[in-house]
């Protein structure tokens, strides 16, 4: 049976592959538990400074197999326990991460498979990729942490476009409405994000891990409490080896040589 999660290991960070390519790397039997071991393995990887997540063949993730919680004829689905026992974890999982996730979108990202997206760190998408909030087409919400990102991510307006009237979004377009980092020409996405995981993994980790945190934070924080917190975690930051050689390199006018984690 294939593996419908890679890892694959690389000087200072991961690559973590979605591998139903068959299946447009929907969400079937086995691919949240494993995506989720894939994260939890890179997180407990001292050596691991930064993640890279895309998808096999032509797409990056349709969402949710639905072939796979069908219900028999007569019976209701419990989605509400699918979604707290499979996808409610893997997105508290990736937000937790203590390094940057790079996502590189290969192709069409539907579903779960964009709001998986959309809670990466940087999110790279080849020029023929599409975003699609399919939830109402069949009756659903957002789900995998869609309903709190598009807001802000696209804002009001354009995330109740998105989510109501289901209608794909360009690559393009979704970089013009802050949604995605970049648009990288399809031949050009794999050495991008390459580069970028590359680029990060050398950079000061723990640092990083805090900057997402504040601006996580930020989201529902006002101005006093957003103060508070960037005080204690430029304190912790201010505590690093990192930070010490940052500092020195800058004096002495040389490339800094990052340790990562605290």
């Amino acid at each position: 049976m294939t593996d419908p999660v890679l890892s694959e290991t690389r000087q200072g960070y991961r690559i973590v592959t979605l591998n139903r390519p068959d299946r447009l790397n929907s969400f079937g039997a086995g691919m949240h538990t494993a995506l989720l071991a894939a994260l939890t393995a890179a997180e407990a990887d001292k050596s691991c400074r930064a993640l890279l997540l895309t998808g096999a063949g032509r797409g990056f993730c349709a969402g949710q197999d639905l072939a796979d919680v069908a219900a028999k004829p007569g019976e209701t689905p419990d989605l509400a326990s699918t979604i707290e026992q499979n996808y409610n974890p893997l997105v508290r999982k990736l937000r937790d991460l203590p390094m940057p996730v790079i996502c590189a979108v290969n192709g069409v990202a539907a579903g779960a498979g964009a709001n998986l997206a959309f809670g990466c760190d940087i999110v790279l998408a080849a020029r023929s990729a599409k975003f699609i909030q399919s939830f109402a087409k069949i009756g659903l919400v957002p789900d995998c942490g869609g309903s709190w990102l598009l807001p802000r991510l696209a804002g009001r307006a354009r995330a109740r476009g998105m989510a109501l009237l289901a209608e794909p979004l360009s690559a393009e377009q979704a970089e013009a409405w802050g949604l995605i980092w970049k648009v990288v020409d399809d031949a050009a996405l794999m050495d991008e994000a390459h580069r970028l995981a590359a680029q990060l993994a050398t950079q000061p980790t723990t640092g990083l891990a805090l900057i997402k945190q504040a601006l996580d934070a930020a989201e529902t924080n006002d101005l006093d409490r957003q103060l508070d917190l960037e005080r204690d975690l430029q304190g912790r930051a201010g505590r690093t080896a990192d930070y010490a050689e940052g500092v020195a390199a800058f004096f002495e006018k040389r490339a800094p040589r990052f340790v990562g984690r605290a």
